[in-house]
């Protein structure tokens, strides 16, 4: 079955445990996801089964939308209430237009210090294996764009916000620079992903629903729509099925199709990749762009 499915991640199980549910209901052979919620985390989770999970990479690398709601007065080592509270300070000296003023200074693009307790690796070592051990290590910066960050409510010690941004950004580091920047510290409550490029929640379907539904998933190609297509010639067609390089038509080379929220930004990587299709307008493959050429990236059966 080589869909793409869009899982509403239900709290306090991991991504891979969600996965690995959506693979056994429909026995597929393969299955992955593009883009990791941490257990406390719900919403928008791609899975994507068997041909599928050739084009994770390819989803992962799309812009995403955030509701996450934060406590105002403490700081904890995991920067969420999954934590042990490290630092606690007052709040209730704090103003609506203060929140505000701070949010405007993380709108942009920014650098960001991923947290100990993440699954990047350092040495080969997963860093929240070694935050577990008490040992702090540093950790290089990241660019990331946060395209808008809004406030939705403000209820101290709490504040909601609905925040859209690059691939590579952590939320809860958000949520404990804001409390840093606040000066009253601060910690991630709750988080809900609200949508990745195209795929929305309110499109989505629960583990649960998925027994019941008869069209549980999108085409492969539907997922990808946010790369652009080139119809191949009988000639062409025939070389990058064997996995030869073609020449670049023109229309490879002009501006990426992308529109609204669901852009990719300008510099992304994903915009060198293409769908490949046959004469007959089937998806095949997905091409990446390199001087003036088409290298075939991924085949698919």
């Amino acid at each position: 079955m080589n869909i793409v499915i869009n899982l509403n991640k239900p709290e306090n199980i991991s991504s891979q445990q969600a996965v690995t549910r959506v693979k056994r209901l429909f026995s597929a052979k393969k299955a992955g996801h593009a883009g990791t919620l941490d257990p406390i985390a719900t919403g928008v989770l791609i899975v994507c089964l068997d041909e599928a999970t050739k084009i994770t990479r390819f989803l992962a690398e799309l812009n995403k939308e955030y509701i996450v709601r934060l406590k105002l007065g403490e700081r904890t080592d995991t920067y969420d209430s999954t934590g042990r509270v490290i630092e606690r300070a007052d709040f209730h000296f704090i103003k609506e237009s203060d929140v505000h003023n701070v949010l405007s200074n993380f709108i942009g693009h920014i650098k960001q210090t991923p947290p100990m307790y993440s699954a990047i690796k350092i040495g080969g070592q997963p860093l929240y294996k070694l935050a577990r051990k008490g040992i702090s290590v540093e950790r290089p910066e990241r660019d990331i764009t946060v395209y808008a960050m809004d406030l939705l409510s403000f209820d101290p010690p709490y504040l909601d916000l609905k925040i859209s941004c690059s691939k590579g950004t952590y939320i809860r580091t958000i949520c404990d620079d804001i409390g840093n920047a606040l000066a009253t510290g601060a910690h991630m409550v709750s988080l809900t992903r609200t949508r990745i490029g195209a795929f929305r929640i309110e499109d989505s379907v629960s583990i649960e629903g998925l027994s019941n539904n008869k069209d549980p998933g999108c085409s492969i190609d539907s997922a990808i729509l946010h790369l652009k297509e080139i119809i191949l010639d009988e000639e062409s067609d025939a070389k990058a099925k064997n996995g030869v390089s073609i020449i670049c038509p023109a229309i490879c080379l002009s501006p990426p199709f992308l529109t609204g929220d669901e852009r990719v930004p300008e510099n992304s990587s994903i915009n060198q990749y293409i769908r490949l299709k046959s004469p007959q307008h089937v998806l095949f493959g997905i091409g990446k762009i390199e001087n003036n050429r088409i290298k075939i990236e991924r085949l698919l059966n």
